[in-house]
């Protein structure tokens, strides 16, 4: 696991999309990861302003999302697969039918993580996979206690999540769904690099406890340490409570510039 602190959250974005221009350059159909919430933001910004100057495109790439609400209609504004359309996905030349998510609306939703699994394998695996680090060390919706080797599955929201989430649904906590479909922690294991993202002070201890403490299905996030090709990039302040925090700085810093992350 490579750990990079930058200053601040914005110093983040331009050293991952240096790994998504490497990844694409190389391999223009690549399969790309996508998380939603605010953490990526910055980085999404980032990449639709190479592909608005003409340094990259994604024309043949294709993606797949890390997890979608259960039950909310498709013309739903808050659907994952509508999110990362505003954000990223819309703004750059990835096709419409190049995007896909776990179906929220199958019938059959334990049939539909299955589904979602064998579609990711079928497509040749992720390649580069965004991730952020929940306050209590979560990665997509697996929240502590999930199985480390589980796969795309159905969960049951938190109230905690439900509550912060309710602000995307008119502070309406009825009209937030109690159900996702997830890329489990042994789906997101096998991607080929995975990129996890940390910022602010309230992220600080699940960082530590998932960087340099015990695997532990108490922090999810923690099951990164085992993975081959791992880079956590965390702010100053997410990264307080690093016992080698300036150990990261130096070996960051000392890297030649050809090796990327």
């Amino acid at each position: 696991m490579e750990v990079i602190v930058v200053e601040r959250p914005e110093d983040a974005a331009p050293i991952v999309a240096d790994a998504y221009s490497r990844l694409l350059a190389a391999k223009p159909d690549a399969v790309l990861g996508l998380a939603t919430g605010s953490t990526p933001l910055g980085v999404y910004d980032e990449l639709v302003r190479r592909y608005e100057a003409g340094e990259l495109t994604f024309a043949s790439a294709r993606a797949f999302l890390l997890d979608e609400y259960v039950g909310l209609p498709a013309d739903h504004p808050e659907r994952y697969r509508a999110f990362i359309e505003r954000v990223f996905t819309g703004r750059v030349d990835l096709r419409p039918d190049a995007v896909q998510g776990p179906d929220g609306l199958a019938e059959d939703l334990s049939a539909a993580g299955v589904a979602y699994d064998a579609a990711i394998r079928e497509a040749g695996g992720i390649d580069l996979q965004i991730l952020g680090i929940g306050a209590d060390g979560h990665l997509a919706f697996n929240m502590p206690m999930s199985s480390l080797t589980s796969r795309t599955r159905l969960k049951t929201l938190t109230p905690k999540t439900r509550l912060d989430n309710a602000r995307f649904f008119d502070d309406d906590l009825d009209q937030v769904p109690r159900h996702c479909l997830t890329q489990g922690l042994g789906t997101i294991m096998e991607s080929r690099h995975a990129v996890m993202l940390g910022f602010g002070l309230n992220k600080a201890q699940a960082v530590r406890e998932c960087v340099e403490g015990a695997v532990s299905a108490r922090w999810p996030a923690s099951v990164l340490q085992l993975h081959p090709h791992a880079t956590v990039v965390v702010d100053a302040e997410a990264a307080s409570q690093l016992t080698f925090r300036e150990y990261y700085r130096t070996t960051y810093d000392g890297k030649p510039d050809w090796q990327g992350i």
